[in-house]
């Protein structure tokens, strides 16, 4: 039986988000975001689980296989899925760095300061494709660091370990309702609205 991949709800509801995130994204992108795009990818990926079941292994090549492209998309849906529910629990706070205090100490351990951080996290995430994220990821299986990461896509640039603790969306889907062709805005909004206190639970659960 095909492993059924769950459609994680957000840390609010849908009319609640609305007045939560209003200054990030727009209620209507907030909507189209969760219920189309970021369910999308959980549908996808449900559906790649189905066909793998009977997909012809026997057939797969390097150049083109029905089971090749499959396992190529559930990579990308994967990532897409979990990048979104880091995403969505970032958002909905008052971006007081006060409520996460362990992850704020790490932060300007590795950085510097807060400000410094904000800063390389503003240019990681403007620096990326059309299509990207900016991601702060807690790099458990090499470093033990904490890292600005720039993944084009969903999962181009991702590195082996690196748990996404901050997750910044910075597809054109993401804003343009909002914010047009202003992607720094936006990414300057999403910074000052952080809910540090959720990103503070995710860094003491995965810091070692």
């Amino acid at each position: 039986m095909a492993f059924q991949w769950k459609f994680n709800p957000r840390p609010y509801s849908d009319e609640e988000a609305k007045e939560l995130l209003k200054n990030v994204i727009s209620p209507e992108t907030s909507d189209w975001h969760y219920n189309k795009h970021h369910k999308g990818y959980v549908t996808a990926l449900n559906t790649i689980e189905k066909e793998l079941e009977n997909a012809d292994r026997a057939a797969a090549n390097g150049n083109y296989s029905h089971f090749g492209e499959l396992k190529r998309r559930l990579t990308w849906n994967h990532s897409g899925a979990l990048l979104h529910d880091v995403y969505w629990m970032n958002l909905g706070g008052d971006g007081d760095p006060s409520k996460g205090p362990e992850i704020v100490a790490a932060i300007e351990r590795e950085f510097g300061s807060l400000d410094a951080w904000k800063a390389d996290f503003k240019a990681t995430a403007f620096s990326a494709k059309l299509s990207g994220w900016g991601l702060l990821v807690l790099d458990t299986l090499y470093s033990g660091r904490l890292l600005n990461v720039l993944v084009d896509e969903h999962h181009y640039g991702a590195i082996w370990g690196g748990v996404p603790l901050i997750a910044c969306d910075v597809f054109e889907h993401a804003y343009y309702h909002k914010d047009g062709p202003g992607r720094a805005t936006y990414i300057d909004n999403f910074l000052n609205h952080l809910h540090w206190e959720r990103i503070n639970q995710r860094f003491k659960q995965f810091a070692r």
